[in-house]
């Protein structure tokens, strides 16, 4: 080491080059625009915070527990989501590292050691979210690639040597696993928790210092999870399009695609009544309903009325926004949860321990998921706001979390001033505005995802590059460079009316097309891409 920096002459060479390396990953991405903050996020922290979360997961992180939590089945999937388009390989990696810890049934570990692949005994698994973030990964993976190969890459299963199938196969067990567990409601059943993991319906624990996460689930049946629904909604929709698009190439018949899809659909369309009847309280999504089939999170409680992950999961699945609940429930976000430094996990904050809720109860008010700010499932609540197109709405939630746009208020929130955090302490806390857990939260990975594909919409798809952004009124416009499936794609939106979304004109290599969805080219192409938005 000494003697490979042994004169100045190697040290500038060795930091020439890395400064080149990181110039060449980064550029993948490029956006120019009138946002100077906006650009130095999209271009450098953004994606090099998630380039890091993708490496690290939440296991080296000194807030959490070192290296014997593992790495997240529902976390690696979700990093995947803001990484697959710097290095696909290592993307697909982790997939069939992150598969071969399912289980047969569908379900999964919620950890898993990295390096020996195995499942984290100490946690267990019984998240009833985790087994969909699967689809999520691998969807993104295929839109950002193409690359049909991993479909039929055999996995196994628990990594239990023989018990190998197609990661399809996977894929089919993981959508068939909610659609077996589902509760009274025909709303997917919640289990020991889904992406909240301190929402625990089905624990009851009543000892102090107890395990929220290790505590015997006594699951029932009964308890539902709206926000699952969401999910199933968007992420079933995926598998069917992956079906749709790729189930020939991975070896099934036509008939059997037809088939398979069209009961997925079926299934979906069950589960999307489901929610805009028994999980629509008037005003917003229902959270959930627990063990003895009450709503959690409806205006006929006192506390805990309304949580955001279903206002935002449920309209990013598209429920609601051809009939108004979607606005009505975003409107709701905005006039009970929003806050100035961000929108905070629910509202009014839990003041005493439930018994039938959990850990969630168990935080002071205004900390954590009781209440906090969680900067991980903000950024759906802008996609979703990009949805009903909001641009001026979306933007302005992203600002509000984004580091580079709340430099002034540093010596409030106490993180680095570059990089995201897991939550921020809300309106009902002693510290409102404080930050902590930085670096280590899936908030990097769906930041990126809010900006990059539902705002200024560069969204990659099965089926193309999809064109559609959603931007705040006064911009005038963006020029943005992608690099997909090996094409260099120059992007010019103008915004000469000011409108917040739609698309009126779009020509490709000079030439006018009907559609916003750009087909793939071959791989060293380069494609001028002019959008003008009306």
């Amino acid at each position: 080491m000494m003697e490979r920096y042994a004169t100045d002459a190697q040290v500038d060479a060795a930091r020439a080059a890395l400064r080149t390396h990181w110039e060449q990953l980064l550029s993948t991405y490029h956006l120019e625009s009138g946002e100077e903050k906006l650009n130095r996020m999209v271009n450098i922290w953004h994606q090099y915070q998630c380039m890091v979360t993708f490496n690290m997961s939440r296991s080296a992180s000194y807030y959490e527990s070192g290296m014997g939590r593992g790495m997240g089945f529902r976390d690696s999937n979700q990093d995947l989501l803001g990484f697959v388009h710097l290095i696909p390989e290592r993307a697909r990696e982790r997939i069939i590292d992150i598969a071969s810890t399912q289980m047969e049934d569908g379900s999964a570990w919620h950890q898993y050691q990295p390096l020996t692949k195995k499942g984290n005994a100490d946690i267990g698994g019984g998240f009833n979210d985790d087994p969909l973030w699967l689809v999520a990964g691998v969807y993104a993976y295929l839109a950002e690639t193409g690359d049909v190969s991993i479909l039929t890459e055999p996995v196994p299963f628990n990594n239990v040597e023989g018990s190998e199938q197609p990661l399809l196969e996977h894929l089919r067990r993981s959508v068939n696993f909610t659609i077996t567990h589902k509760g009274p409601h025909g709303i997917p059943l919640i289990g020991r928790a889904d992406w909240n993991d301190c929402l625990n319906l089905n624990c009851f624990s009543d000892t102090p210092g107890e395990s929220f996460q290790t505590v015997e689930n006594n699951d029932t049946g009964v308890a539902e999870s709206v926000f699952i629904g969401g999910m199933f909604v968007l992420y079933g929709s995926q598998y069917a399009d992956i079906l749709e698009h790729y189930g020939r190439l991975a070896g099934m018949s036509d008939a059997e695609i037809a088939s398979e899809a069209a009961n997925v659909r079926a299934e979906i369309g069950q589960v999307s009544k489901a929610v805009k009847t028994a999980g629509w309280d008037g005003e917003w999504f229902v959270r959930a309903y627990d063990a003895y089939s009450r709503k959690v999170g409806t205006h006929e409680d006192t506390e805990g009325q309304i949580y955001i992950e279903p206002q935002g999961m449920c309209v990013m699945a598209g429920i609601g926004v051809k009939t108004g609940e979607a606005v009505t429930a975003l409107q709701s976000v905005k006039e009970k949860l929003d806050t100035k430094y961000g929108i905070v996990l629910l509202q009014p904050a839990y003041t005493k321990y439930h018994l039938e809720l959990g850990e969630i109860s168990s935080y002071p008010p205004g900390y954590k998921e009781n209440a906090g700010i969680f900067c991980h499932n903000n950024p759906w609540v802008s996609c979703a706001e990009t949805v009903v197109g909001h641009g001026d709405r979306a933007f302005e939630i992203y600002k509000k979390t984004c580091p580079a746009y709340i430099e002034d208020i540093s010596e409030i929130h106490r993180t680095e001033p570059y990089v995201y955090s897991q939550m921020v302490a809300g309106c009902d806390a002693a510290t409102f505005g404080e930050a902590k857990n930085s670096w280590l939260t899936g908030t990097a990975a769906w930041t990126f995802v809010d900006v990059s594909q539902y705002i200024l919409g560069i969204q990659p798809t099965l089926a193309g590059l999809k064109i559609d952004p959603c931007i705040p009124h006064e911009m005038d416009g963006f020029i943005l460079r992608r690099v997909w499936r090996g094409a260099t794609y120059e992007i010019v939106v103008e915004n000469p009316d000011h409108l917040e979304k739609g698309v009126k004109a779009m020509t490709v290599d000079g030439k006018p097309v009907s559609s916003n969805i750009l087909s793939p080219v071959p791989a060293g192409s380069t494609v001028q891409v002019k959008v003008v938005m009306g």
